[in-house]
């Protein structure tokens, strides 16, 4: 099991939050940096992982859709654990 902690509050943008993103989580080269890219990702999982996002808020309105985006993919994955601080 693997456990990640991301401080989404001290990333600058949305590139920089998928770039974390894709480096904590191994994702494949061809990641896009995006909703749908994120989504694909996630639910590609194969090894369990709890994954916990701090101050995700901070990003507004796509943070909001960063989350949704996220829980949707942990409803499909069941080796994902999502966590919201």
């Amino acid at each position: 099991m693997k456990h990640i902690m991301i401080d989404c509050a001290a990333l600058s943008d949305r590139a920089a939050l998928h770039k974390v993103m894709a480096l904590e989580l191994e994702f494949p080269e061809w990641y896009g940096g995006n909703l749908d890219a994120l989504y694909d990702c996630l639910t590609d999982l194969d090894m369990h992982v709890v994954l916990t996002l701090r101050g995700l808020d901070a990003h507004g309105e796509y943070g909001r859709a960063f989350r949704e985006t996220v829980e949707d993919a942990a409803r499909e994955n069941p080796l994902l654990t999502t966590e919201f601080v």
